[in-house]
């Protein structure tokens, strides 16, 4: 032990960032790395709430009433000074984030590994706080090129690096928990909306004013915010030395039919592996039919069941007035909410569990609980039976945050851990894919039924069909997912060697060195009180709103 803890401290301090910098020394305790992983992923988790800002900025020129050009193309949005922005262009942001999220987690994934979660973490920081400043600068100069710029494609790149920056290191931190460490970190992110979203909101009401909706000045105050957890959260990283484990606990014994791997593939082989593409298409399936529900959460809520929602069941959506319709506004954006609070709680709760019946079993869960509901879905509309609907998508979405949480530990699984945080990167690229189907099949099937001729309230059915379709293939997939060949494994004497770059002082015998124990002591228990209560609030904030719903 005492050789040990000497080899550890002789570790050579490089810059401030450097990855040898943040190697956990003797007495650490392993439960500060998660909430410094939150504190990040809460931050960059507002991706999934920016919609809020959509309408606000619909009305940026005129500010009480929208300007509207009738010869407005996409093109000329994006250079226009004296015409209001439509929805249709702003999304676009949205596109732009999980497209630049999925390719900057692939390019960039080789990097982090070599560089560090804390590196990576402050540059994730500086892409995402600064995208959202060159975005409010945008909308002060009123110029949406800068907007997609700024928060689409640097901000987009800061939620790649910061999405993955901790995954890797957790995974290593909890080898014992690999599902219920990736669920705590990345439960964040499917929580920044719902923290992000009541905040802007109270922002943007405070700022408004005769001459401006408010927006850039929330951009700005929150960019600084976020700046300041991120920060903390980057400098909170420590990762574990070399051959260390958790007191007590010895890796499971490998069997023919094991799914946990206790040795590694190099990235450049990951993906020349069908395993790697086959959980790829899981991930892209089961994302595809989570994410176009999420982006019509609302408006699908409203159309199917229009005057129910406010007691008055003989009143289609088209048959509503306006005060009508904003009454049922308001209660769809208590849907969103709920959805989001479930897309949380799956995420720690669906990977917790995989720790126990294993990864691929928790994503045939997925898929045949999945296929149920969306078949389902169509025959609750008709019966007007609002909780049910609700419940079957507060469950469908736990899946769909479940399935992103999950995904590392899988892989961790299949592939080893020395490699995880960039072959996850890679595999993110199901993330941008999806993020692409999904609001494709939803919104122009839509469009389609309604060009048709086909009541509002039936416009879904044919999609949740479509939907269930896409979970099929995505169990076919699951089932296809077998433990890797030998040949893909790295020698022993290549681990070490990799190793040895990656932290040279830091070997030793195989044991715990003193790191990673304390529980939850006082320190810890300040670190996960600072994205603790942001939670909490966020969560009370989302009970209120939903209450409407029942």
């Amino acid at each position: 032990m005492s050789a040990a803890s000497e080899t550890l401290t002789d570790v050579p301090v490089g810059g401030l960032l450097d990855r040898e910098r943040i190697i956990a020394q003797p007495g650490f305790n392993r439960w500060l790395v998660p909430p410094a992983a939150l504190a990040i992923h809460l931050c960059i988790g507002m991706a999934y709430g920016f919609s809020v800002f959509w309408l606000p900025l619909t009305q940026a020129v005129g500010v009480t009433e929208r300007v509207a050009c009738a010869d407005l193309t996409l093109l000329s949005a994006l250079f226009t000074m004296s015409c209001d922005w439509r929805v249709s262009d702003l999304g676009w942001i949205y596109t732009l984030f999980f497209v630049l999220l999925g390719c900057s987690a692939a390019i960039w994934g080789g990097w982090l590994e070599r560089a560090g979660p804390r590196k990576a973490g402050v540059v994730a920081a500086f892409c995402w706080c600064g995208g959202i400043a060159i975005a409010a600068l945008g909308v002060m100069l009123h110029q949406l090129w800068m907007m997609w710029l700024g928060a689409g494609v640097i901000g987009g790149i800061g939620l790649g690096l910061g999405y993955i920056s901790p995954v890797s290191t957790l995974i290593k931190w909890f080898p014992d928990r690999r599902g219920m460490a990736t669920g705590m970190a990345i439960m964040g992110f499917g929580g920044g909306a719902m923290i992000g979203a009541p905040l802007a909101d109270m922002l943007m009401n405070a700022f408004k004013s005769p001459d401006s909706v408010g927006v850039w000045q929330t951009f700005l105050v929150m960019a600084a915010i976020y700046f300041v957890f991120m920060m903390g959260g980057a400098f909170g990283y420590r990762i574990p030395p070399a051959g260390w484990r958790p007191d007590g606990w010895t890796p499971p014994a490998k069997s023919a039919k094991s799914m946990i791997t206790a040795r590694h593939v190099h990235l450049r082989d990951a993906h020349k592996t069908k395993q790697f593409w086959l959980i790829w298409a899981v991930l892209t399936l089961n994302v595809s039919a989570g994410i176009g529900v999420i982006g019509m959460a609302s408006p699908m809520l409203q159309e199917i069941f229009g005057g129910r929602l406010i007691g008055s069941p003989e009143l289609t959506f088209g048959a509503l007035d306006a005060s009508q319709k904003t009454a049922i506004a308001a209660i769809a954006a208590g849907f969103a909410g709920l959805l989001s609070l479930f897309n949380i709680g799956g995420r720690f709760f669906w990977a917790s569990l995989s720790d126990k019946i294993g990864r691929k079993n928790t994503y045939y869960a997925f898929f045949l609980i999945g296929i149920v509901l969306y078949a389902l879905a169509p025959t609750a509309a008709h019966m007007g039976s609002q909780v049910a609907f609700v419940l079957m998508f507060c469950v469908i979405l736990s899946m769909y945050g479940g399935g992103f949480a999950t995904i590392p530990a899988y892989l961790a699984d299949i592939f080893g851990t020395q490699f995880v945080g960039a072959i996850h990167g890679r595999l993110l690229t199901a993330w941008a894919t999806a993020g692409i189907i999904g609001p494709v099949v939803v919104n122009y099937i839509r469009e389609a039924q309604i060009n048709a001729g086909i009541p509002r309230e039936q416009v879904y059915d044919f999609t949740m069909y479509i939907l269930a379709g896409m979970l099929l293939l995505g169990l076919v997939c699951n089932m296809l997912v077998k433990p890797l060949a030998d040949k893909w494994y790295m020698s022993d004497e290549e681990v070490a060697s990799l190793q040895a770059k990656t932290a040279a002082a830091d070997s030793g015998p195989t044991g715990s060195f003193g790191i990673g124990r304390g529980g939850f002591d006082a320190k810890a228990l300040a670190a996960w009180a600072v994205v603790g209560i942001p939670i909490l609030w966020g969560v009370w904030i989302t009970l209120q709103k939903t209450a409407a719903l029942f």
